[in-house]
């Protein structure tokens, strides 16, 4: 029997993105997957736009694939956060062609946002897998079926992730963005494989890794039976990163899956990489992410920081981009970083 999937879309303010993620996936060979799109409270009218789009009224232009009228209408069964929490929702009644709408309450960041569907995910659709999509990403058709493959492979395996490119990199579209990353603690950064590398097949061999991207994580339902959820003191960013470490010590491997391949609009739903929520919540994260996971390794963060770091941004925010809004969410995230690890 095909494993089933839950592929689980967080949308903020991000319609155009969605539609054509979603039109990339509604296009792929795996036969056995639900489709759930979360709104964190969007205020650019994405809940009526998506449904358009389902509806068939708008249509998706991608270079990536040819738009197709046939997988229309898609059904949507539209939920309010607070009716998705309920013990007693029955399981729906929906084809692969169908769409699963949530909609919180407010902006509650990735780690949240996701959590309210992956909770009802779980308990009510109980999907083999759980897969984490940015609606900023659009899919090889064979993706699914290569992670999926990938992940029955090896019981030890929990977390597979693809091969990333950017969706545009000065007009190509086969540089990679990211094919695994190992953390260096001591740093506060990560080993990042494949960056910015035209993809000639030097990274065509799977490996074990630290850490996927959450851009595309395909999660074992027995990872979050054993770990638990993302933690929601993150908001958005590193909280991956922290799921992927808390994985790998209760025993699951981290594998990246190069025969997997999606491509990603990197930072488009923030703003772009030096935007204020961008550079805010990576620095303030990473106090949290070390201290919570590498305590013996804190001091030597803040050090390194003092010492190099924290001249070496100042520096580039202040006089190579020039840009003073990023410079305060620098400060303000070395401030609140620093206060949050505190508490830990």
């Amino acid at each position: 029997m095909i494993s089933r999937v839950s592929i689980i879309i967080l949308n903020w303010n991000g319609w155009q993105d969605t539609i054509e993620c979603l039109e990339s996936l509604y296009q792929i060979d795996y036969q056995n997957y639900d489709v759930i799109v979360v709104d964190n409270r969007s205020t650019d009218d994405s809940v009526r736009k998506i449904k358009d789009y389902c509806s068939g009224k708008i249509i998706v232009n991608s270079k990536f694939f040819k738009y197709d009228s046939k997988n229309k209408p898609i059904e949507v069964l539209e939920y309010e956060e607070d009716y998705v929490k309920e013990d007693q929702v029955a399981p729906p009644s929906l084809t692969n062609r169908g769409l699963i709408l949530i909609k919180n309450s407010k902006n509650y960041g990735f780690a949240k946002g996701n959590n309210i569907a992956i909770k009802y995910a779980l308990r009510v659709l109980r999907p083999d897998y759980i897969l984490l999509l940015n609606n900023d990403t659009v899919v090889d058709r064979a993706f699914l079926k290569e992670l999926v493959s990938v992940m029955e492979s090896d019981p030890r395996i929990g977390i597979a992730g693809p091969k990333i490119y950017y969706y545009d990199y000065g007009g190509r579209s086969d540089v990679i963005s990211f094919t695994g990353e190992d953390v260096i603690a001591w740093r506060g950064v990560g080993k990042r494989y494949g960056c910015n590398e035209v993809d000639r097949g030097q990274w065509d061999k799977p490996m074990e890794v630290d850490r996927l991207e959450g851009s595309c994580m395909l999660i074992k339902r027995e990872v979050f039976e054993r770990i638990g959820l993302f933690d929601e003191r993150f908001f958005l960013y590193w909280e991956e990163t922290d799921f992927c470490i808390r994985a790998k010590r209760a025993g699951f491997k981290i594998v990246y899956c190069p025969r997997a391949r999606i491509w990603h609009k990197v930072a488009r739903s923030m703003g772009g990489n030096i935007s204020y929520m961008r550079v805010y919540f990576l620095t303030r994260n990473r106090f949290l992410f070390i201290k919570k996971n590498f305590p013996e390794h804190f001091w030597k963060f803040v050090l390194y920081l003092a010492l190099y770091e924290f001249w070496r941004r100042v520096g580039a925010f202040s006089l190579y981009y020039r840009r003073a809004e990023a410079l305060m969410a620098y400060l303000k995230g070395l401030i609140d970083g620093y206060s949050a690890a505190m508490k830990v």
